[in-house]
């Protein structure tokens, strides 16, 4: 075939880094097809270039079979001893068919260029993802590239991402030319070949943006412990301070309220609740329950806990259907079951009871709870806690 291979070789290998195992496979495929927008292009050929010639040549290979009825992959035995005298049953005839390129024409030429441009881009795409790669796990400022059907797609750092319609949050719009803050969650096999996975639904994104808008985290002072999120709703952080001359829950919430305001707007304005974590479970607990006052928290096991809450602040405690609860049992890693002074004082065997399942562990939240069934029950402890919504803030 008279073209320039051995220039595309190495003008290929030089200027865009690709190995030459796979360059080699790249040119094949793309010659192969060319070859195949011929109008008398054959069946069962296959290109096959030699590095070391910088040549290529294209081989119809068949096999030898003594059936009636010949394949396209399959060579009558007659047929085949025009080419090989000594062909027998099974043996697998190469022909070569390897036209010039004027006689391929343009079009052919065009597939070339084509498939060839294609495969490129391909390598140098897998190459920003290999890169990006290292970028799991952490927080980047993305660009919104289109919208289809539920899902979304993002550029970071000129690699296209994709968000699907869960890892998005419910009720937010996003439109193409937004630039939001993504969390990189995974790169995960897709329909055309490797993707990197994006959220704005993660808890890793929140831990993230906290990090961002707050130097006590981000420097290790304040450690977030635990997440509990339910994205576009609301979203409990524990948070502890290393330096005892340090605020943790001050520190996240900041002077009149800057930081947690920024890391909310990230987020479209959702609530977000900064607790104190603490090691004793019946602080954590009380604190957990925010922003309902607690009057009493008994530890039960490992597992459970009983909270003890005001008449007045029952339904504070349990939330709206049941979610400040949830969050909270998915905080601390307890199910929590909430009485009210009067229930506790009557000793009501037979009244219901809020339950939450008991939570698992996972690595972004902290804990994960699953079918949260929410009945009104019983409560516990008195502890100050700061929380995002005007008003809620226990005085």
């Amino acid at each position: 075939m008279n073209v320039d291979i051995k220039g595309a070789f190495r003008t290929l290998q030089v200027e865009k880094e690709i190995p030459e195992d796979v360059l080699k496979d790249m040119l094949e495929s793309s010659l192969l097809a060319a070859y195949m927008r011929m109008p008398d292009a054959l069946p069962s050929v296959v290109a096959v270039l030699d590095p070391e010639a910088c040549t290529v040549a294209l081989l119809r290979r068949r096999t030898v079979t003594d059936a009636e009825e010949v394949g396209t992959d399959e060579v009558s035995m007659a047929e085949a001893r025009l080419v090989r005298r000594d062909a027998e049953v099974g043996d697998l005839i190469e022909e070569d068919v390897t036209p010039n390129m004027a006689t391929m024409g343009r079009l052919a030429a065009g597939a070339f260029r084509q498939v060839l441009q294609q495969k490129t881009r391909e390598i140098e795409r897998r190459k920003q993802l290999d890169q990006l790669r290292g970028r799991v796990g952490r927080t980047v400022l993305a660009e919104v590239d289109r919208i289809e059907g539920r899902n979304a797609w993002v550029i970071v750092e000129g690699v296209e991402a994709l968000m699907p319609g869960h890892e998005q949050i419910p009720g937010e719009r996003l439109r193409p030319g937004d630039r939001v803050r993504v969390f990189l969650v995974e790169v995960r096999d897709g329909v055309r070949g490797e993707v990197m996975i994006a959220s704005r639904g993660h808890a890793g994104l929140v831990r993230e943006l906290f990090a961002l808008e707050v130097p006590e985290v981000a420097d290790g002072v304040v450690r977030i412990e635990a997440i509990a999120r339910e994205a576009g709703q609301r979203t409990k952080v524990a948070v502890r301070s290393r330096d005892r001359s340090v605020d943790a829950v001050g520190a996240c919430i900041g002077a009149r309220g800057t930081r947690i305001q920024a890391v909310m707007r990230d987020l479209g304005q959702e609530k977000i609740d900064v607790v104190r974590w603490s090691p004793r479970p019946e602080e954590f607990v009380a604190q957990a329950l925010a922003p309902a006052k607690v009057r009493r928290v008994d530890a039960i096991g490992d597992t459970d806990a009983r909270a003890v809450v005001p008449d007045s602040q029952l339904s504070l405690a349990i939330g709206k259907e049941g979610q400040n609860v949830r969050l909270a049992s998915r905080l601390t890693g307890r199910r929590i079951d909430i009485r009210s002074e009067k229930q506790a004082a009557e000793d009501a065997r037979g009244l219901p009871r809020v339950r939450t399942p008991r939570p698992e562990r996972s690595e972004d939240e902290g804990f994960v709870a699953t079918d949260v069934v929410a009945a009104p029950s019983e409560g516990l402890a008195e502890s100050p806690v700061a929380d995002s919504r005007e008003g809620d803030q226990p005085s």
